[in-house]
C-alpha cells in the first residue's frame, strides 16, 4: 500500500490537564506551560496557517511539511469517515421531513415539525426519538382513537414510517456535504486510505450503505466502507464478539466486569426506588454503543492497515468522538447544521465544513495532536 508522504499525528503523553490552543490570522498558539516535561520545545511556535480562526484542543503543533519531514520520516496516515453529520447532512434535512412524510402517510394531519419545533424536541429528548414523539403527543394530545396501552406499539409504527421515508429521501432528493467528494478525492489522489463508516449512526446502515452510493462508482473503487458485515470480519470483531474465535482472558474478564457493575447498579437503584415506591430501569445500551463503535474503529484502522493513533477519524456524532478519545485515535469533530452550536471537548479539531478555510487533507498532514 503506498504510504502518505506527509507529516503525521504522534501520541505525546501530555499532563490529564488538556490544553487548548487558538491558531489565528496572527499566527500565536497558546501552548502547555514550559513546565510540562512532556513537551519538545523543538517543535515550531510560529506557523504559517492561513484561514478563519479555528479551535484545538489537546493541540500540541503545526508545522510545514519540510519542518516536519526534517525531524520525522514520512509515516502512514489514514481517514475514517462517519457518515451521518459528514458524508450528508441529515440531521436537520433528512430526519425532521422523515417524519412528517411518516405523520402523512399515517393520516396524522395534525403533526407536523417545523424546524424549531423539531431542534427543541431534540434537545429536550437528547436526540432519543420514542421520546422525541411521546414528549411531542403528551403536549398536542394523543389520536382520539388511541387506547393508553397502544401508546408504545403507536410510537414504533411511526418510527417505521419515518425510517422507510428517511431510506427514500437519501436515495432520491437530499445532496452529499458540500466540499466532501473533492476531500475524498484529495485523499486518495495522495495515496491516504479512506475509509467511511456505516456500522454505527442514528440511520442505521442500510441507509448509510444508500449515502455513501451517491459517491459513484469510481470513487468508492478507490475506499473502503466497513459496515457490521467488516467489523465482525476484523480480527479486533471476531476477539470481542467472539465470532470465528473465542475473546481472550482479559477481554472475557473486561466484559464480565462490565456486566457485574451495571447489574450491581440496577440492584442499588431498586432498593432506593422500593424505598421511594418507584420502578427503575438503569439503560446499559450507552456502554455496549461505545463498544461497537470502538469495534468499528478499530476495524477501519485495520482494513487500512494503519496503526490507531495514524489514522484520524472525521465525526459529526459526540459518540464516535468519545470512542476515538478511548483507544488513542486522533479525532475532528465536523459541525453540521444541527451542532452548529454544539460543544465537542472530546475533539482535537472542531471544523464546521469541507475545504477552503476549513477541512482539508493538507490541513491533516500538517498538524500533530497530543
Amino acid at each position: 500500500m503506498e504510504t502518505a508522504s506527509c507529516s503525521i499525528l504522534h501520541t505525546l503523553a501530555f499532563s490529564n490537564n488538556t490544553a487548548t490552543a487558538t491558531i489565528n490570522n496572527n499566527h500565536h498558539l497558546f501552548l502547555p506551560p514550559k513546565t510540562n516535561p512532556s513537551f519538545s520545545s523543538t517543535f515550531p511556535r510560529n506557523f504559517n496557517f492561513h484561514g478563519k480562526p479555528l479551535q484545538f484542543n489537546g493541540f500540541a503543533a503545526f508545522s510545514s511539511p519540510s519542518s516536519a519531514q526534517s525531524q520525522n520520516p514520512p509515516q502512514e496516515l489514514a481517514v475514517l469517515l462517519e457518515v451521518d453529520g459528514v458524508i450528508m447532512d441529515a440531521y436537520r434535512l433528512g430526519n425532521r421531513q422523515a417524519f412528517n412524510l411518516a405523520f402523512q402517510k399515517l393520516g396524522l394531519d395534525c403533526a407536523n415539525w417545523t424546524e424549531p419545533v423539531y431542534s427543541d424536541l431534540v434537545r429536550r429528548s437528547a436526540g432519543n426519538e420514542e421520546k422525541m414523539l411521546v414528549l411531542y403527543f403528551n403536549r398536542i394530545g394523543w389520536p382520539t382513537s388511541l387506547p393508553t396501552s397502544e401508546k408504545e406499539p403507536f410510537v414504533k409504527s411511526v418510527l417505521r414510517e419515518k425510517k422507510n421515508a428517511l431510506e427514500e429521501l437519501m436515495l432520491k432528493s437530499l445532496p452529499l456535504r458540500p466540499g466532501v467528494e473533492d476531500f475524498i478525492d484529495d485523499a486518495c489522489n495522495k495515496g491516504i486510505p479512506v475509509i467511511i463508516l456505516t456500522a454505527y449512526g442514528r440511520s442505521g446502515e442500510k441507509t448509510a450503505r444508500s449515502i455513501v452510493e451517491k459517491l459513484g462508482d469510481e470513487r468508492l473503487s478507490k475506499i473502503k466502507v466497513v459496515g457490521n458485515e467488516e467489523v465482525e470480519k476484523s480480527l479486533y470483531g471476531q476477539l470481542v464478539f467472539g465470532k470465528g474465535m473465542s475473546s481472550s482472558l482479559d477481554e472475557q474478564l473486561a466484559k464480565e466486569a462490565r456486566k457485574a457493575a451495571s447489574a450491581e447498579k440496577q440492584r442499588i437503584a431498586e432498593e432506593v426506588a422500593s424505598l421511594l415506591k418507584v420502578s427503575v430501569n438503569i439503560d446499559t445500551s450507552s456502554s455496549e454503543r461505545l463498544e461497537k463503535i470502538v469495534a468499528s474503529l478499530r476495524a477501519g484502522a485495520e482494513i487500512a492497515e494503519v496503526p490507531v493513533c495514524n489514522c484520524i477519524l472525521v465525526a459529526g456524532s459526540k459518540s464516535g468522538l468519545a470512542a476515538a478519545e478511548q483507544i488513542g485515535m486522533p479525532r475532528v469533530a465536523l459541525r453540521s447544521s444541527f451542532t452548529s452550536r454544539a460543544e465537542f471537548p472530546t475533539a482535537n479539531a472542531i471544523m464546521d465544513g469541507f475545504g477552503g478555510p476549513d477541512l482539508t487533507i493538507s490541513k491533516l498532514c500538517q498538524k500533530r495532536w497530543s
